[in-house]
């Protein structure tokens, strides 16, 4: 029997990721529908299951044989930053900025496989794993600010810095380490409250990068703004909901900086942000979403790239206030959608695949066999479980979510999901830093974003569901159960990748049994680049970096 697809979003041309083998549990609170296959569905209209790929038109250009110096390169960004201090950044669109001007003490190679040395050059493990000695550079200099002219960087600022993000941090980006300190000037070590097998993978992020301690303290609050590191590129002003302007450190550690100048501009409508990209507005146009899609690869003047991505789409439920404390309000929600639609619905352009866990399939954390427990699209079962649970004459949600396209298609799609079985959702569309404050504190009902990191499950499932993340972005809807609690510890002192696997496993299954969202999608990273811009490499975590040991990205003149 043919599904009938949101016909609203499925108009023109497409590709659909089916995602065959989610939703089979059966909580008792239904009767169980496994095997059936619904005919109806909001908007009710079949439009078919044929689909067809974007055609992707590569443009090219005459690429002289040596490197090009100079020029500016300009970057696109879909929401406005809001603070560019590290320990207090909450979304990617500050990383990108804090990664060119600020360095971390190791960092992941560009294809995210190993960990190479950055302010660091080397370091030893003690034999009980409590104990991290890095050897710090000593050829590094901070960029002038208002407070330090440019002095050289010492194992000290090193140690401020990871003690600052260890008790400061808004994301606990370093909730493992229990103090750093400086042995003498080019070394540090670093000690752990426990032994971490995820350490220096999250002394990667750039919620960890090194700061000077004077330029901190002089601007207080205002940091931020007036940001300094080590980095390729210096801050040269920052315009909350336009641009930052960047500027080459002339005197970076791994030498010149090819680019003169980078400005990274804030362009939150998707059809601008495309056109921007045609019209050679911007160079780059990053986190392309939905027809921008279409529009960027089938344009002969400009390229999209493409790559499966490290991240989750999601709906994430209030665990603690509101109806959705209730579990079987949270089993209804889910079973009132039909996972393959939304996916459709939402990636009509091949910019996603649809998904139904809370962790990436590219993670090797990943347990498909954990599919089966999540709730399959019954309206009617979840009528019932709402009137067992005294919501019989339904409810209202707020949910909050951002300006992308996706997020935008995905709320509407719920929206008319749960107005099937009586719950009216508000749909409320803020700026970045509002949504964050508001997701981090619990005051939404739902909140919908995306989720990207490392292959490793701890940046998921700890940022997300451990205990004691409530109360920052990744976990501010509460969730919490001393059962994963206990795995995610039992994980964190594993060092054998094998077993580990086996630890988040089990906790995967008892996560996704308490149903604190709807999981519906792994996005591709899709972005739109100009031929002129040479030596860049796409990451599959979406995070843009202009210089490292092993890129150096110039534009032809």
């Amino acid at each position: 029997m043919k599904k009938k697809i949101l016909a609203l979003f499925l108009a023109g041309t497409m590709v659909v990721a089916g995602m065959a083998g989610c939703g089979s549990k059966d909580n008792g609170g239904s009767e169980d529908t496994k095997g059936q296959e619904s005919t109806e569905s909001p908007e009710g209209e079949d439009t078919g299951e044929e689909s067809k790929a974007v055609e992707n038109k590569e443009a090219t250009i005459e690429v002289p044989d040596e490197v090009t110096k100079g020029g500016e390169l300009k970057i696109a960004l879909t929401s406005s930053p809001k603070n560019l201090d590290p320990v207090k950044y909450t979304g990617t669109y500050e990383s990108q900025i804090i990664y060119q001007v600020c360095d971390t003490v190791v960092t992941y190679d560009k294809e995210l496989t190993e960990i190479l040395p950055s302010l660091a050059t080397e370091w030893t493990i003690s034999d009980d794993g409590m104990e991290y000695t890095f050897t710090i550079r000593d050829d590094v200099y901070f960029q002038p600010g208002q407070y330090q002219d440019g002095r050289k960087m010492t194992a000290e600022d090193v140690a401020y810095s990871l003690n600052r993000s260890a008790t400061e941090s808004a994301m606990n980006r370093l909730d493992m380490l229990d103090y750093a300190e400086a042995v003498d000037e080019t070394h540090v070590k670093a000690v752990l409250k426990a032994p971490s097998a995820v350490f220096l993978t999250a002394l990667t992020n750039s919620g960890n990068a090194v700061v000077p301690k004077e330029e901190v303290e002089g601007w207080g609050d205002e940091f931020g703004n007036h940001l300094v590191g080590t980095g390729p590129y210096a801050m040269e002003s920052f315009e909350l909901d336009q641009q930052a302007v960047l500027v080459k450190n002339d005197k970076y550690f791994l030498g010149e900086p090819n680019l003169d100048k980078v400005i990274f501009k804030v362009i939150t409508d998707q059809n601008q942000e495309a056109n921007a990209l045609r019209t050679g507005e911007v160079d780059i146009a990053l986190q392309l979403t939905g027809e921008t899609v279409k529009i960027v690869a089938e344009d002969e003047t400009v390229n999209l790239l493409k790559k499966p991505g490290i991240q989750i789409n999601y709906a994430y439920f209030n665990m603690v206030n509101g109806p959705t404390a209730d579990p079987k309000v949270r089993e209804a929600l889910i079973k009132a959608v039909d996972y393959d639609e939304l996916a459709a619905g939402v990636y009509q352009y091949g910019e996603g695949e649809g998904a139904c866990l809370p962790l990436p399939k590219a993670s090797w954390g990943y347990d498909a066999s954990v599919e089966a427990d999540v709730p399959e699209y019954d309206p009617e079962g979840a009528k019932k479980l709402l009137e067992e649970a005294g919501y019989g004459d339904g409810f209202t949600l707020n949910m909050y979510i951002t300006n992308e396209t996706f997020r935008q298609k995905a709320s509407t799609i719920l929206q008319s999901y749960w107005k099937m079985i009586g719950v009216d959702l508000k749909i409320n569309t803020v700026e970045w830093g509002t949504f964050s404050e508001t997701a981090a504190s619990g005051k939404a009902d739902v909140f919908a974003m995306g989720w990207s990191w490392y292959p490793d499950p701890y940046f998921f499932f700890d940022k997300m569901f451990a205990s004691s993340a409530i109360g920052t972005l990744g976990n501010g809807q509460g969730y919490s159960n001393p059962e994963v609690d206990q795995l995610l510890s039992d994980a964190l002192i594993e060092t054998d990748q094998a077993k580990r696997a086996e630890i988040y496993k089990k906790a995967l299954k008892l996560i996704t049994n308490d149903d604190p969202g709807i999981f519906y999608g792994n996005p591709a990273e899709c972005l739109g680049i100009s031929p002129k811009v040479q030596d860049f490499n796409q990451r599959a975590d979406g995070t843009v970096k202009l210089f490292t040991s092993e890129e150096n990205v110039w534009l032809v003149q």
